[in-house]
C-alpha cells in the first residue's frame, strides 16, 4: 500500500457510498461510549467527576447543549460576514463583491485556502511531518470552485461572537479542570467543510515538544476546544482513536496497514448537533476525511494548556522563528482569556462570571472596549503559544 500518493480514481458520490458502512458502524460506536452530557459543576464550581473520569478515559467528551439559538445564530452570522469577505482566491486582493478582501489589517493572513476534496498536508514534511499518511482524495464535481477555504485563523480579532465564546464559564471551568487553575491559551482557528468540497486533515497526534520527556503524561499538549455550528455527522466530522492520548507517540503508518485502508479500525466520530462542543485531548490520533456528504461543518477551535508544559519553553514555530514561552510572554497572551471574559460579561450579564485565577486582579486592564480590541486583541495571535 502507498501511504504518500494521492488517490483520485474515485468520484465524491463513490466515495461516499465507499463511507457509508464505515461510517455507520463507527457512530454507533460513539454513542456506546457514554462520554457525553450537559457541562455539570458542583456547588464549589468544579468539574463534575464522571465527566473529568469520562475525558481521561477516552480523551474526549461531548458536552452538550452549551450554545443557545440566540449565541449561535451570532456566531453563525460572524462566520458569513467574514467569509462572505475573502479574497476570491488565495492572496487576490478583491473579494467576490468586486469589495477589498478583508486580511490586509492583519499581520497574519486569516484565510487558508485547498483544492477542493484535496489532502494539502498528508504524507508531507509540512506541519513538522506530523501526518505521515495520504488520505483518499475524491475527483470533485466538474462544477467545483478552484479553491475552497478550509481554516480561518485569528477567530477572536475576526469575529465578537467567537471572543464571547472564548470567555464561556462553563468552558473555561471544564479547561481549570483539566489543565489547573493557571492554564494557558494555544490557539483559535475556524474550520470549514462545505459539502462536497471540504478537504481531508490526514491522521495525526497534535503536539512537538514533550513526547520524550521524562515527565511525560496524556495531558503533555493539552487539549482543543471544538464547537459545532452545524451538526457534526459521520461523513463530516473529526474521527479520533479513543484511549491513543495515553500511549506515547503513536505509528500511523502501522495503524493504516493493519486497517487495511485510512479507514482505522475502533475509530469513532466525533458526532453531536449544532451549539454542543467537544473537549478533545490533542495527543489523540485524530483525522477527518474529505467531505464527500451534503453537509457543512463548522467548527470554532480554541486550545489551552498546563502552564507548567509552557513556562520556559522554547520550540520552533511553523514558520521556523525560535520562541521562548517566559512569564511575560505567556501573561501578554493570557489577557485575551480576560478579555474574553468580560465580553462575554457584557453580553450575557445574566450568567456567572468565571474567575481567571491569574490574572484575577487585573479586570480592570483587560476590559472589553474599542481601546482594548486594537491595543490587546488585535494582531493578538502574533502571540500564540504553540508546543
Amino acid at each position: 500500500m502507498n501511504n504518500t500518493q494521492p488517490a483520485n480514481h474515485i468520484t465524491a458520490a463513490d466515495h461516499a457510498h465507499l463511507m457509508e458502512k464505515y461510517t455507520r458502524e463507527g457512530e454507533a460506536r460513539a454513542y456506546a461510549l457514554g462520554n457525553r452530557g450537559p457541562i455539570k459543576l458542583g456547588p464549589d464550581g468544579k468539574l463534575d467527576k464522571e465527566i473529568l473520569d469520562a475525558y481521561r478515559e477516552y480523551g474526549f467528551y461531548v458536552f452538550e447543549n452549551v450554545v443557545d439559538d440566540t449565541e449561535l445564530r451570532e456566531l453563525r452570522e460572524d462566520v458569513e460576514r467574514v467569509l462572505s469577505r475573502a479574497p476570491v482566491e488565495p492572496e487576490a486582493e478583491l473579494d467576490a463583491s468586486g469589495q477589498p478582501a478583508m486580511g490586509q489589517e492583519f499581520t497574519r493572513y486569516p484565510y487558508r485556502f485547498a483544492k477542493p476534496l484535496s489532502d494539502p498536508l498528508g504524507g508531507t514534511t509540512k506541519n513538522k511531518g506530523r501526518h505521515p499518511v495520504k488520505m483518499l482524495n475524491p475527483t470533485p464535481s466538474d462544477d467545483a470552485p478552484s479553491w475552497t477555504i478550509e481554516l480561518l485563523t485569528g477567530n477572536l480579532h475576526l469575529m465578537d461572537s467567537c471572543l464571547r465564546l472564548y470567555g464561556h464559564p462553563g468552558l473555561l471551568a471544564v479547561a481549570e479542570a483539566i489543565n489547573g487553575p493557571d492554564f494557558v491559551p494555544y490557539n483559535e482557528v475556524t474550520f470549514i467543510k462545505e459539502p462536497g468540497l471540504g478537504p481531508s486533515v490526514a491522521w495525526h497526534q497534535d503536539g512537538t515538544t514533550h513526547w520524550d520527556a521524562p515527565d511525560w503524561d496524556e495531558d503533555a499538549h493539552g487539549f482543543n476546544f471544538m464547537t459545532q455550528l452545524y451538526p457534526s455527522t459521520p461523513a463530516n466530522c473529526v474521527w479520533v482513536l479513543p484511549g491513543s492520548h495515553k500511549g506515547g507517540k503513536a505509528d500511523i503508518p502501522t495503524l493504516v496497514n493493519e486497517s487495511g485502508s485510512e479507514r482505522l479500525k475502533e475509530a469513532v466520530p466525533l458526532v453531536c448537533k449544532a451549539g454542543e462542543v467537544f473537549v478533545v485531548n490533542r495527543q489523540m490520533v485524530h483525522g477527518s476525511f474529505a467531505n464527500s456528504s451534503p453537509d457543512r461543518r463548522v467548527t470554532i477551535n480554541a486550545g489551552f494548556f498546563p502552564r507548567h508544559r509552557v513556562l520556559d519553553i522554547s520550540t520552533c514555530q511553523l514558520d521556523g522563528r525560535v520562541e521562548t514561552y517566559d512569564a511575560g510572554r505567556i501573561h501578554a497572551r493570557s489577557r485575551i482569556i480576560a478579555l474574553g471574559i468580560d465580553a462575554r460579561h457584557q453580553r450575557f450579564q445574566e450568567e456567572s462570571r468565571y474567575d481567571y485565577q491569574p490574572l484575577s486582579g487585573e479586570i480592570e486592564e483587560n476590559r472589553w472596549n474599542e481601546e482594548n480590541r486594537e491595543k490587546l486583541l488585535k494582531n493578538y495571535n502574533l502571540k500564540d503559544i504553540y508546543i
